[in-house]
């Protein structure tokens, strides 16, 4: 059946009792592409009735339907035109594993991050109604998302408006981890009926139905046909299970989230290799953490929502009382560990490069302004690959870059991650941002013994003439192999800020010509600093800047997306060839 439906248009055509037979196949579909291309698999599997009620009920794209995050729009992306290309999913030059406008009509808003598509709505919903348009706009958010500041600054507006707002709560108590705090707790009383269950919804003035279950094809379509003809703010509480119809994403929800490789028949996922291989960085942190934590009383963990992808968990299961999943709360998570920072303690506030710009207000006005120690490990600097331009982590230097007070860092490897750790909780007196990226490093012994670094200071290493080559971070990986045969100089910064102007002051004395190499945009990055740090001095070298180009990066492997921005080792080679000529 599915082979036959490529827009919605033809899916309305169908026999409302045909649509289970749909729905198993759509399920199937899903299944059999991500178990080879990889994805974000649990997520869409658990609303792929409420996707077919949705598009069977509204006249999509004229009604505008949306999906807060995207994880969940597989399903979606299939039946609204992409079923034959879904294999590209997240693949370079493929369709995005996110709704984008660009991508599709059917895509009313672009998102990535959470919590955004109630206030998107609303103001789709705000704009219809002036422009005397009679239209429907639909909101998808979960339990998890609409626990978000942002998401209750849209109901909270949404509620004393008049607007054709439908918001569809998708509850299946996990977002990427399991869902956190007291209004998961309510969501929980209301399915077992041990709460009273429109207390916060219609104090907020929206019209409030359900719970209902999510996977009863006719009981969704029977209610939506329903709200159509229902005025104003409305919410529809649905019951769902995240990964629905696969046995072992039903069972380990976290696990399956975004599974990698693994046999669509059977669900047991693709074996690892056996090969020895470097840890992880997010692991660094996370067994570093505890590490120091056991030895430091004062230290406290907090994430927003991701203790697995952060690998906070190692804390949480270890040491609790002083770990906290805060839920998706970037602001708070922030502004949480200022006030921790007030009474002594020493915050680790673990937050993804991407979703730090969500609490930007927090970082200067709670945090810099007040010179609070604050750790703040940023996971997923640079670019991250498949999940594209809403999750690279290429903006933080330079956002991060122009805060008073903020001490700046980049590892080169899992050695200076820990040691930076180490030395950032021996009583530093000011906030300091540690930024590491995805994957995997470099070094096997990394569990070394600790060793205090001081602030500011840069590392040779290796000499040469003519050229120097200034990297930051884990970019330095490249560059090493990019100078094996190559008389030049190669030195690791370590710190943005404050630069290491004595060795800056010497590099510039002895050298030419000078290359900055980082992961981050060239607009206002490390490389911005040192042309800075030229121009306040008078410097008069030929200066190169190398960096992420100064326009959204899609999606595509690691290794895809640097040698498009040139930063893998081949073309580093030949730019640094190309100036010593």
């Amino acid at each position: 059946m599915l082979d036959h439906i490529d827009y919605p248009s033809k899916l309305r055509l169908l026999k409302q009792e045909d649509l289970t037979q749909l729905a198993q196949e759509l399920r199937e579909f899903i299944i059999n592409i991500v178990a080879t291309k990889e994805g974000h698999l649990g997520a869409s599997l658990g609303v792929i009735e409420l996707t077919i009620a949705l598009h069977y009920v509204f006249n999509t794209p004229d009604d505008l339907l949306l999906w807060d995050v995207g994880h969940q729009a597989y399903g979606h992306k299939i039946l609204t035109g992409r079923k034959d290309i879904f294999h590209t999913n997240r693949q370079l030059k493929g369709i995005s594993g996110f709704p984008k406008r660009s991508e599709s009509e059917f895509d009313a808003f672009g998102v990535g991050h959470s919590s955004t598509s109630i206030s998107a709505a609303l103001g789709m919903a705000i704009a219809s109604k002036l422009k005397g348009e009679n239209k429907h706009h639909v909101a998808v958010i979960g339990d998890a998302s609409i626990a978000s500041g942002m998401a209750f600054e849209g109901l909270n507006h949404a509620g004393v408006t008049d607007a054709n707002l439908l918001v569809i709560l998708n509850d299946n108590a996990i977002g990427i981890d399991p869902s956190v705090g007291a209004l998961k707790q309510y969501l929980t009383n209301v399915k077992k009926g041990t709460q009273k269950r429109n207390n916060i919804i219609e104090a907020l003035n929206f019209d409030y139905s359900g719970p209902i279950d999510g996977h009863d094809l006719d009981k969704i379509i029977s209610e939506l046909e329903r709200l159509k003809t229902v005025g104003g703010p409305k919410l529809l509480h649905i019951i769902t299970t995240k990964g629905k119809g696969l046995k072992q994403a039903e069972a380990d929800q976290v696990k399956y989230h975004a599974p990698g490789k693994f046999d669509a028949k059977t669900g047991d996922l693709a074996a690892k290799s056996a090969e020895v291989l470097p840890p992880k960085y997010q692991d660094v942190f996370g067994h570093t953490i505890v590490e120091l934590a056991k030895q430091n009383e004062k230290i406290v963990g907090i994430t927003p929502a991701m203790p697995t992808g952060s690998s906070l968990k190692y804390m949480m299961d270890e040491i609790p009382d002083r770990a906290f999943d805060v839920g998706i709360a970037e602001q708070h998570a922030v502004t949480l560990a200022a006030g921790m920072a007030t009474q002594g303690l020493i915050p680790f506030c673990n937050i993804y490069s991407t979703f730090l710009q969500r609490a930007y207000d927090q970082i200067i006005h709670d945090v810099a302004l007040q010179n609070l120690p604050v750790i703040f490990c940023l996971d997923r600097a640079g670019l991250v690959g498949e999940d594209g331009a809403t999750h690279h982590g290429v903006f933080d230097m330079s956002y991060l870059r122009c805060i008073p007070n903020l001490i700046i860092f980049a590892p080169r490897n899992e050695v200076e991650l820990r040691n930076i750790m180490y030395t950032s909780q021996l009583g530093l007196e000011q906030p300091i941002a540690i930024r590491y990226p995805r994957g995997r490093g470099i070094t096997l012994d990394w569990k070394q013994p600790f060793s205090k670094l001081e602030i500011g200071k840069g590392k040779p290493l290796k000499q040469g003439q003519q050229l120097a080559i200034l990297s930051i971070g884990a970019i330095a990986k490249n560059v090493t192999k990019a100078i094996i045969n190559l008389e030049v100089s190669h030195y690791d910064m370590r710190f943005i800020k404050p630069l290491d102007e004595e060795l800056l002051h010497d590099i510039f004395k002895t050298h030419d010509i000078i290359v900055t190499v980082e992961d981050n945009t060239v607009k206002g990055g490390f490389g911005s600093a040192i042309l800075e740090f030229a121009a306040r001095y008078h410097y008069k070298n030929t200066i190169k800047t190398l960096g992420i180009p100064d326009k959204f990066v899609e999606h595509g492997s690691v290794k895809e997306l640097q040698a498009l921005a040139e930063l893998d080792s081949k073309s580093l080679s030949t730019i640094f060839r190309s100036l010593i000529q």
